[in-house]
């Protein structure tokens, strides 16, 4: 498995107990699709290793609580700490209406309701205080905020997005 056929489920955070148990902090807003997964796919050292899971719970609302085969004390549960937990790409539920994962969306065109097409969606930056798309207009990068309102239509189908942004934001970027 590699890691691009995968998304990226959260990172093991710290031992549970003395048995071998582990809290793991998922990243997603819907832990509890996940309170019942069988495997997961650890990255280490660069690797996606599959660990069979023996149990699995909530822990406090966004921790997932885990019990690995054979990871069966102390020691073998603190060499997992801060380890990246990965699904295959096929688990991850079916998003419908203007609801997107990122990775879905690279490679959609964008339309904006008053400037037309504005280009390409190569990139989803979430370092920022907002997440932006990162989209290419024949070599120019125009930033526009994923901000719900918006967003007025995802359309898988056409694999386009409309926006309705604020007079002159893309002017912007194009300005000499």
């Amino acid at each position: 498995m590699k890691k691009e056929d995968c998304f990226y489920l959260g990172k093991i955070v710290k031992k549970y107990s003395f048995k071998g148990e582990l809290l793991a902090k998922l990243d997603t807003d819907e832990p509890e699709l996940y309170e019942n997964i069988v495997a997961v796919f650890m990255d280490l050292r660069g690797n996606l290793v599959p660990f069979f899971v023996e149990t699995s719970q909530l822990h406090k609302s966004d921790l997932l609580r885990l019990k690995f085969e054979d990871v069966d004390n102390e020691t073998d549960a603190e060499a997992l700490i801060k380890t990246e937990l990965y699904l295959p790409l096929e688990l991850l539920p079916k998003l419908e209406g203007n609801k997107f994962y990122y990775h879905e969306v690279i490679g959609f065109r964008v339309i904006d309701n008053n400037f037309g097409e504005v280009g390409i969606i190569k990139a989803i930056n979430d370092s920022t205080a907002q997440a932006l798309f990162e989209i290419d207009r024949n070599g120019i990068e125009i930033l526009i905020p994923m901000n719900d309102e918006f967003i007025t239509k995802v359309d898988r189908g056409n694999k386009t997005i409309e926006v309705n942004t604020p007079e002159g934001l893309i002017d912007l970027y194009l300005e000499d």
